[in-house]
């Protein structure tokens, strides 16, 4: 999701990616040497290694938009961001993926998962098992330190404080509506939009431009159809990924799809109640939720009888133009520039 839209100034992607990643090597030494806790050596070792395993492996994308967005807003008012700004916007992007390693921990456990971005998930290595939980805490808390460290004294460090403390608290309660949904014996799926728009969109699509809008100097209050734009955005984006963990190619999409398996309170579930005959959903509960290959696959089957392919691929275009319309709609060049470098990374996306 990092902007690469038109209107985009200062260095190449590449370049900007690069110094993104240098500003990780900073906070992580920084929080090594924290001089709030006396680490010894093996507690060193292993924030070292739980850092790089959880923190990086990812496409960064939510931090980059971060940078991304903020650029585009400097554009627009025909400036470009200095040094300082620039590594600001890093900090702030950093602080969303530390979040996004924090909850991916702990959804691992919950979802029972297997593989986390094309590698074992981090609880289940050996050596980290259950000790897991506290990974994600540790994560949870740095945040705050990074923030303390870079933004107080910041005229809206209240304010970011404030929206991450939001955001949490968003997808969290839209985690506890996913684990609802999902437990065994609990059919009732109906709730499938705003499970996404809580445990996805907020902190994947609203948090990264409201940091870069914070960052420069504008009050969220102002900005309340931005906000449903991005959400909109970003259950359009869940539904994706729903598809993906059905019919992409584990290669490609760098994980082992398990929603079926799950009882996952997925787009496809969802779209297949809706269209399915009163025998098609006795299939569909009977094999729903249940890990045997031979379930999986009767599951699949069903999916390509109701020709949920060619469903999602107008669900696909009906967003897309909505989306684009409702950009349009919107007075600020900058603010439209940074929503559409959003949607143009994600539209037709594979993996």
């Amino acid at each position: 999701m990092a902007a690469t839209g038109a209107g985009a100034s200062g260095p190449p992607a590449e370049t900007v990616a690069a110094a993104f990643r240098r500003v990780y090597d900073t906070l992580k030494a920084e929080l090594l040497r924290d001089p709030c806790f006396d680490f010894n050596d093996d507690a060193t070792q292993w924030l070292d290694s739980m850092l790089d395993y959880n923190v990086l492996g990812g496409k960064l994308n939510r931090g980059l938009a971060v940078v991304e967005s903020y650029k585009l807003l400097k554009a627009a008012s025909g400036t470009e961001p200095n040094e300082e700004e620039l590594f600001l916007a890093c900090i702030l992007g950093w602080g969303i993926e530390w979040l996004q390693a924090y909850f991916l921990i702990l959804d691992d456990i919950m979802g029972n998962s297997q593989t986390r971005r094309g590698k074992p998930c981090w609880y289940r290595l050996p050596k980290v098992g259950l000790i897991a939980i506290n990974d994600g805490l540790v994560l949870r808390s740095q945040i705050s330190r990074i923030f303390r460290r870079y933004i107080y004294g910041k005229s809206y460090y209240v304010d970011l404080v404030d929206l991450f403390n939001e955001v949490e608290f968003q997808t969290t309660s839209g985690q506890l509506l996913d684990q609802i949904a999902t437990n065994e014996g609990r059919k009732d799926l109906s709730k499938y939009k705003c499970i996404v728009e809580y445990k996805t969109a907020y902190y994947s699509f609203y948090l990264p431009v409201a940091c870069a809008l914070l960052l420069f100097g504008e009050s969220l209050d102002n900005y309340g159809q931005v906000k449903r734009i991005l959400v909109e955005m970003g259950v359009y984006f869940q539904s994706q990924d729903d598809y993906l963990d059905c019919f992409g190619e584990q290669e490609v999409i760098g994980k082992i799809g398990s929603d079926i398996e799950d009882f996952k309170c997925s787009w496809l579930f969802v779209q297949a109640l809706e269209r399915a005959d009163e025998k098609q959903k006795g299939v569909l509960f009977e094999n729903y939720g249940k890990s045997d290959p031979a379930c999986v696959a009767i599951v699949k089957d069903l999916y390509n009888e109701l020709d949920l392919q060619w469903v999602f691929s107008e669900y696909e275009r009906e967003s897309y133009e909505n989306l684009i319309s409702a950009i349009e709609a919107q007075p600020n060049e900058a603010v439209r520039s940074v929503l559409k470098s959003f949607l143009h990374k994600i539209y037709k996306r594979r993996k």
